[in-house]
């Protein structure tokens, strides 16, 4: 807690600091088993959960449990059928896998600051963070994948030929002279998708991560008054939060399929 040895800074230093091997290296290349871990262990839950709803899915009246998963299926199809015109049998699992993947990783953030570690630390564990989607990692591993994503479907929608010819001559003509122009402008705007897809989504996660690490320290800061203070605040902006986890699920599921979607089309 914050009244440990070390003072609040210790406290939020220590709640910051990723579970990583010994040998791993530091930045981009850093291995962090937590943010691994717990985005495996969600996915697993989301598989198994859906899996199970389909399995004893029936035609008469549904379980609230099978209407809410109807519910999620309509609502992400209804927003993949509204951007995307085309085949939509493997666009339409995508979307839904990222919206309740990246929803699950976010709701992480909803856990008591302090619960995670704790159980953690009965397991000999010194650091431990439980929201993936808080570190740029992760979240760059994620927009990586779209960007891979749609390199493979610009490719498959418009061949090589296609693809290489729309690369360097869009969007300011065939002219020979223009074809650096072009190609440099083009993957500009290629790779600044997934640089702004994964940055929104680790800056807000982040932002809403060191806020209730902060309201936290006022329960052990000393005194009713901060204490309720604390337990106020910690109310008010988790139930703020619960918005902000929606819609940056949401804003990275419309955004996958938006630029998927785009790279069917042809200029």
């Amino acid at each position: 807690m914050a009244s440990e040895p070390g003072g609040f800074t210790e406290y939020i230093q220590h709640h910051l600091t990723f579970l990583k091997p010994h040998a791993s290296p530091d930045g981009f290349w850093a291995v962090h088993l937590d943010s691994i871990g717990v985005s495996l262990v969600l996915g697993a839950i989301f598989c198994l959960w859906f899996w199970l709803k389909a399995r004893k899915a029936t035609a008469g009246v549904p379980s609230k449990g099978q209407a809410f998963v109807e519910l999620v299926l309509e609502f992400v199809d209804g927003q993949v059928k509204d951007v995307f015109h085309g085949d939509r049998r493997i666009l339409g699992p995508l979307a839904l896998t990222v919206f309740v993947w990246v929803f699950l990783m976010n709701f992480m953030d909803l856990l008591p600051v302090d619960l995670i570690p704790w159980i953690a630390s009965k397991f000999g564990l010194g650091h431990f963070r439980a929201v993936p989607t808080a570190d740029l990692n992760m979240t760059f591993a994620m927009s990586i994948t779209v960007l891979a994503l749609m390199i493979f479907y610009s490719f498959k929608a418009k061949g090589f030929g296609g693809y290489m010819h729309e690369l360097f001559t869009a969007p300011f003509g065939k002219h020979p002279v223009l074809w650096i122009p072009n190609f440099a402008l083009n993957i500009v705007e290629l790779l600044s998708k997934p640089v702004s897809l994964a940055m929104r989504l680790f800056g807000n996660m982040y932002a809403g991560e060191l806020v209730f690490i902060l309201i936290a320290g006022l329960f052990s800061a000393g005194g009713v008054a901060l204490y309720s203070l604390g337990l106020i605040g910690y109310t008010v902006w988790g139930i703020f939060h619960i918005l902000i986890i929606s819609i940056q699920a949401f804003i990275f599921m419309v955004l996958t399929v938006v630029y998927i979607a785009m790279a069917h089309e042809h200029h």
